[in-house]
C-alpha cells in the first residue's frame, strides 16, 4: 500500500468527505483527490499536518508498520511531559515525590 492509499485510508477510517479532510488540513479539495487518485505526491509538510491534526502515527503513514493512531496514553504522557518541563526545579521536585506517594498507595491497593 503506498502513501497515497493510507492517506485515504486516514480519511474514510475517520468518516471524513474529501472535502472536510481537505479543510481540517487547509489545502484543496482536488489536491486531496489528486493524492487518492496517486496523481500528487505526499510531501512532508503534509505528512506532518495529516499527524498533528489527526493524531496519526508518522512511521504508519510513511511505512504501514504498527498503529495508524496514536495512542491516547501516548498523548497522555506528551502533555505531563511538556507541562512538567513548564515548572521551576522545586516544583519538579514536588511532583516526582507526589508520583512516588501515587505509586506507593497503587501498590498498597493492588496488595490488598
Amino acid at each position: 500500500m503506498s502513501i497515497n492509499q493510507r492517506v485515504k485510508q486516514v480519511r474514510q477510517s475517520l468518516n471524513l468527505s474529501q472535502a472536510k479532510f481537505a479543510k481540517a488540513l487547509s489545502i484543496s479539495n482536488g489536491y486531496i483527490a489528486g493524492i487518492e487518485l496517486e496523481h500528487n505526491h505526499v510531501n512532508d509538510r503534509l505528512v506532518k499536518l495529516i499527524c498533528f491534526t489527526f493524531h496519526v502515527r508518522e512511521s504508519w503513514l510513511k511505512t504501514g508498520e504498527g498503529n495508524m493512531f496514536e495512542e491516547k496514553q501516548d498523548q497522555l504522557i506528551e502533555m505531563a511531559s511538556a507541562a512538567f518541563k513548564e515548572l521551576k526545579p522545586e516544583y519538579q521536585d514536588y511532583i516526582l515525590k507526589q508520583i512516588d506517594q501515587l505509586l506507593d498507595i497503587q501498590n498498597r491497593e493492588k496488595g490488598e
